[in-house]
């Protein structure tokens, strides 16, 4: 693997820390969406995953992580049509999507 490579995946598992650590240990989808501060901090995590994710399979296209487009087609959305994006879809990501990505990208700098 490239040191690029194992640089932007470090990214990625860096900004899904910061998201964890950003939301308290009891995750609520209501107290979260009255939290704008924490929600644009989570939305820019979520740029920096998707922008670390493009750059990646633009080096390395047959890199093994799940859903990787539409990893990047949500930092764009988030970017370019930003007053689209809804707070259940964010939150959904985080819940459900993340904690996936956080266990590939550990395996991807293990090996």
């Amino acid at each position: 693997m490239e040191d690029e490579v194992k640089t932007w995946l470090l990214d990625i598992k860096q900004a899904i820390i910061e998201i964890d650590t950003f939301l308290p240990d009891k995750k609520n989808f209501f107290d979260f969406k009255k939290d704008l501060k924490t929600k644009r901090a989570i939305e820019r995590n979520v740029e920096i995953i998707g922008e670390a994710a493009n750059r990646i399979i633009k080096t390395q296209p047959d890199i093994k992580i799940t859903d990787i487009k539409k990893i990047i087609d949500t930092r764009n959305r988030i970017i370019h049509g930003y007053d689209t994006v809804s707070d259940d879809i964010i939150w959904a990501i985080v819940i459900r999507n993340l904690p996936v990505l956080l266990i590939e990208v550990n395996f991807l700098l293990n090996n």
